[in-house]
C-alpha cells in the first residue's frame, strides 16, 4: 500500500506501488486576488515542460519555470514565456465561424456551437451513410494532447482514415521500432551514459517529445562523451568530441558504416548479440557491404572519421542514442530508423541504464484502450487509404498525405468528401503546398478548429476555435514513453473556445455514440486515471504519476516481436514483403541520382531546422516573438553569397522544379558550400486574408510529395532536395 500525500494535508492509498509525488496546487500570492498555479506547457507541439502560472484576478501575470519539474527542472523556452501573449492575443478565434461566399475570399458568419455541431453532423452523417464513413478523414498536427479522442472518434465513427505528420515525424519511429524491438527506446540521461550520440537532432532548439536538452546537457556536464552527425554546424555539433558533417540522406548508408566497423573489429556486445538478437548474421552481411571507403564516396564522412565514432559508440559504454526527426523526412525513413537501433542492440546499450531505455508507463488507461482501436472492424481497416502500399503507416493507424491528396484530387481508389482538421496548417507543413492548396480548395467539406485564422482554416467551411493548453484541463505526456503523466490545470477561459477533446467529446454524441463519450472531459479523465485509482480532481493536485522504472526487462520477458527477440532482421517486414534488413536508397532528387537536374539546380537543399521562437507554422503572429525572428532565412556558404553577387540579409530566390519562393540570406561558414538550408512554416499574419502571404516564403512551395516514398510509412522527401539560388 503506497500513501501520497496531497496539498492542505489530504492523503490518498493506492492499491500497488507507485511512484507518485504531491504538492500544492495553488500557492497564495503576496496580496489578495493573487495566486500560482502548476501546470503544465504546451507551448509548442511536444510540450511536457513544468510552470508555475501566476494570475492575479483572474488574468495571467506571469509565467516561469517549475525547478522541481522532473524533467525540464526549471528549463521554459521563449514561446513558453510567451503563452499569455498568446492566449490574450487580440486575433485569437473566439467563436465559430461559418464560411460565406468562395473558399479563401475571408468572408464569414459567426454561429453558436450549437449550429457549428449540427451543421457537422448533419454532413458527416450524410456522407457515412452514402459513401461509407471512409469518404471523411480525420487530420492533426502534432497535437495539443488529444490525439486518443481524435482516434477514439474516428474509431466509433468508422473511418480509418487518420491524417497526421507521423509519416515523418515521431510515429514513424515508433513504427519502426515496433517491428524491430517491439517499443520505442528513450535515451537514460539520469543513468549517466558516458557517451551520446546525438544523431539528426538538435535538441538544444526543439525539446522533443520525451526529452528537454537539461537531461542531455547534465550528461555532458558529468563528462559524457558527445558525437554529432549533422549537415550544418549546430551549438551541440561545435561542442561535439567528434563531428560528422554528412552529405544530406544518406544517414543509412554511415549507420551501415559504422555497422560495419562494429562487426569487422569485433566491437560488439557477443552475449547480448547471442541471446537477444535475431538476424545478427545477415545483419553482418548486409554490412560487410558499406566498408568505411566506400561509405565516404557516399556520405562525404572521411572513412576515419566514420570508425572513429564507431569505436567511440561502441566502447564508452553505456552509450545513447538521441534521434531526431532530420532522419525521418525521406525515403530512407525506416531504414535510418531501424538501423540506429541496431547499432543499439550490437553494442548491448539497449534496456540498460545509460542506454536506450524502455520507460515503464506510469499507470493510467493505455492509449489503445481509450482510443477504442478494437472498434475498427478488419473490413473498415482494409479501406484504409494507402493501407496496402505503406503498411507500416496502416499499423500505426495513419495514412501519408500523398494518397488523401490523390483521393481528394483523382478519386483513387475513392473519393474523399470530408476532411476535419485539428491544430494543422498543412498548406504551410506539408509537401508541395500548392497541390495541398488545391485539394483543400476541392474537398466538398473542410471542418478546423484552430486558435487563429491560417491559410489553412481560411479554405474551411467550418471554423470552430480551439483552446489553448491555459484554457484546459488536461491528463499532459499521455502519448509519451518517458513513464510519466502530469497534470495541466485550466486557469482561464477565453471567448467561447473549446478544447480539441470537448470538441470530440461533444461530437461524437451527437453522431449516436453516447453511451461510450461523457457528461464533460472531466469525467473522460478520471477514466484515464482509474488504474491509478485516482480522479483528475485528485491527480490535478498532484506533481505526476510514474511508471516504476525496471532495467533489464528483456531477461525476464525478452522482447515484443514475433521472435521475442530483436529482429534486426524483421520477420514482419519479410512478411509484408520489403527488405527485412536496413538498407540505403539513394534520394530521387540529389547530385547522384539525378546529375542532369544537377546541373540546373545546383545546391542541395535541406529544410526543417527548428527555429527557438517558433513550432512550425505557429506562433508568427505573437509580437514578442516575432521581433525575435521577423524574417524567413536562408543559410548560404559566403563563397556562394559572393558568387551570386549576394549580401548578408539581402533577399534571394530559392528555386526547385516545383517553384519559386523568397527568404533573406544569412551568410554562414556552418554548412557546406554545396548545401542550402531554408526555414519552414512561414507565413505572415500580419497581412490579414485571402492567403496571408502563403506561396511567398513557404518553403513547402519547393518540396516534393510524389513516389518514390519510404516504401514502409510512406515518408515525404523533405530534407534533401536540388535547387538554384538567386539574388532577389
Amino acid at each position: 500500500m503506497t500513501e501520497i500525500t496531497l496539498h492542505k494535508g489530504l492523503s490518498l492509498s493506492l492499491d500497488s506501488p507507485r511512484e507518485v509525488s504531491g504538492t500544492g496546487v495553488f500557492q497564495g500570492g503576496p496580496s489578495v486576488g493573487e495566486m500560482i498555479v502548476k501546470s503544465c506547457c504546451r507551448t509548442c507541439g511536444h510540450g511536457g515542460c513544468g510552470v508555475l502560472i501566476h494570475v492575479r484576478n483572474g488574468v495571467i501575470s506571469k509565467i516561469e519555470g517549475d525547478k522541481n519539474h522532473p524533467i525540464s527542472r526549471g528549463y521554459i523556452c521563449s514561446k513558453g514565456l510567451a503563452s499569455a501573449e498568446l492566449v490574450y492575443h487580440p486575433q485569437r478565434l473566439k467563436q465559430p465561424l461559418r464560411r460565406v461566399g468562395e473558399k479563401g475570399e475571408g468572408k464569414w458568419q459567426s454561429i453558436s456551437w450549437n449550429e457549428a455541431l449540427e451543421a457537422i453532423t448533419l454532413r458527416l452523417t450524410e456522407y457515412r451513410d452514402k459513401y461509407g464513413p471512409e469518404s471523411v478523414v480525420i487530420a492533426q498536427g502534432t497535437g495539443r494532447d488529444y490525439s486518443h479522442f481524435l482516434y477514439r472518434f474516428s474509431n466509433l465513427f468508422g473511418t480509418p482514415n487518420i491524417l497526421t505528420a507521423g509519416h515523418m515525424c515521431y510515429v514513424s519511429r515508433i513504427g519502426a521500432c515496433l517491428v524491430t524491438c517491439g517499443n520505442l527506446p528513450i535515451c537514460d540521461y539520469d543513468g549517466k551514459p558516458k557517451c551520446v550520440l546525438v544523431w539528426g537532432s538538435n535538441i538544444i532548439n526543439s525539446n522533443p517529445d520525451e526529452y528537454k536538452a537539461v537531461g542531455l546537457l547534465s550528461a555532458l556536464d558529468s563528462g559524457a562523451k558527445l558525437i554529432v552527425i549533422d549537415p550544418r554546424k549546430t551549438n551541440l555539433a561545435a561542442r561535439a568530441d567528434l563531428w560528422l558533417q554528412l552529405r544530406p540522406g544518406t544517414d543509412a548508408a554511415l549507420a551501415l558504416g559504422m555497422l560495419n566497423v562494429i562487426m569487422a573489429e569485433q566491437l560488439y556486445d557477443e552475449n547480448f548479440v547471442k541471446e537477444y538478437a535475431y538476424g545478427f548474421d545477415r545483419l553482418a552481411e548486409r554490412a560487410r557491404q558499406y566498408p568505411p571507403e566506400a561509405v565516404e564516396k557516399i556520405t562525404w564522412v572521411p572513412a576515419e572519421q566514420i570508425r572513429q565514432a564507431a569505436r567511440m559508440y561502441a566502447e564508452k559504454k553505456p552509450a545513447c542514442i538521441q534521434w531526431g526527426v532530420a532522419i525521418e523526412q525521406s525515403l530512407n525513413c525506416t531504414s535510418n530508423n531501424r538501423a540506429l537501433v541496431c547499432l543499439m542492440v550490437v553494442t548491448g546499450n539497449l534496456d540498460i541504464p545509460g542506454g536506450n531505455v524502455f520507460f515503464v508507463p506510469p499507470p493510467v488507461l493505455p492509449f489503445t484502450k481509450f482510443a477504442l482501436h478494437e472498434k475498427l472492424s478488419p473490413d473498415r481497416k482494409k479501406k484504409m487509404l494507402g493501407g496496402e502500399e505503406y503498411k507500416l503507416a496502416a499499423r500505426v493507424a495513419l495514412c501519408t498525405p500523398y494518397v488523401v491528396w490523390r483521393a481528394i484530387l483523382k478519386g483513387e481508389p475513392y473519393s474523399v468528401k470530408a476532411l476535419l482538421i485539428f491544430g494543422s496548417n498543412p498548406v504551410i507543413t506539408r509537401a508541395n503546398a500548392r497541390e495541398v492548396y488545391q485539394a483543400l480548395s476541392k474537398v466538398e467539406f473542410l471542418v478546423v478548429a484552430d486558435l487563429f485564422m491560417t491559410p489553412t482554416a481560411e479554405l474551411a467551411d467550418i471554423v470552430l476555435p480551439a483552446a489553448s493548453w491555459l484554457e484546459q484541463n488536461n491528463v499532459a505526456d499521455y502519448w509519451k514513453r518517458h513513464g510519466y503523466v502530469f497534470p495541466r490545470r485550466k486557469v482561464v477561459q477565453v471567448g467561447e473556445c473549446w478544447s480539441d477533446q470537448k470538441i470530440f467529446n461533444e461530437l461524437g454524441k451527437r453522431l449516436g455514440y453516447g453511451e461510450l463519450f461523457w457528461r464533460d472531459v472531466d469525467e473522460a479523465l478520471d477514466e484515464m486515471l482509474r488504474p491509478a485509482g485516482v480522479s483528475w480532481s485528485q491527480f490535478k493536485d498532484m506533481d505526476f504519476l510514474r511508471g516504476k522504472m525496471e532495467y533489464e526487462k528483456h531477461k525476464r520477458e525478452g522482447f515484443r516481436t514475433p521472435t521475442k527477440k530483436v529482429e534486426l532482421y524483421s520477420t514482419i517486414l519479410e512478411q509484408w514483403g520489403y527488405d527485412p534488413l536496413p538498407n540505403y536508397t539513394e534520394v530521387p532528387e540529389s547530385p547522384v541520382s539525378n546529375p542532369e537536374l544537377a546541373r540546373e539546380y545546383p545546391f542541395i537543399l535541406i529544410t526543417g531546422a527548428r527555429i527557438p521562437v517558433f513550432f512550425h507554422s505557429e506562433h508568427r503572429m505573437i509580437s514578442s516573438l516575432r521581433k525575435m525572428h521577423p524574417d524567413p532565412i536562408v543559410e548560404i556558404h559566403p563563397e556562394v553569397a559572393d558568387k551570386i553577387g549576394v549580401k548578408n540579409g539581402e533577399w534571394v530566390y530559392i528555386e526547385t522544379p516545383r517553384g519559386r519562393i523568397r527568404q533573406k540570406a544569412k551568410l554562414t561558414e556552418n554548412i557546406d558550400l554545396r548545401i542550402v538550408h531554408a526555414e519552414h512554416g512561414w507565413w505572415f499574419p500580419e497581412r490579414g486574408g485571402r492567403g496571408y502571404g502563403w506561396d511567398e516564403s513557404n518553403v513547402d512551395i519547393l518540396t516534393e510529395n510524389k513516389p518514390p516514398l519510404d516504401p514502409c510509412m510512406g515518408s515525404t522527401n523533405l530534407r534533401v532536395l536540388m535547387c538554384k539560388v538567386s539574388k532577389a
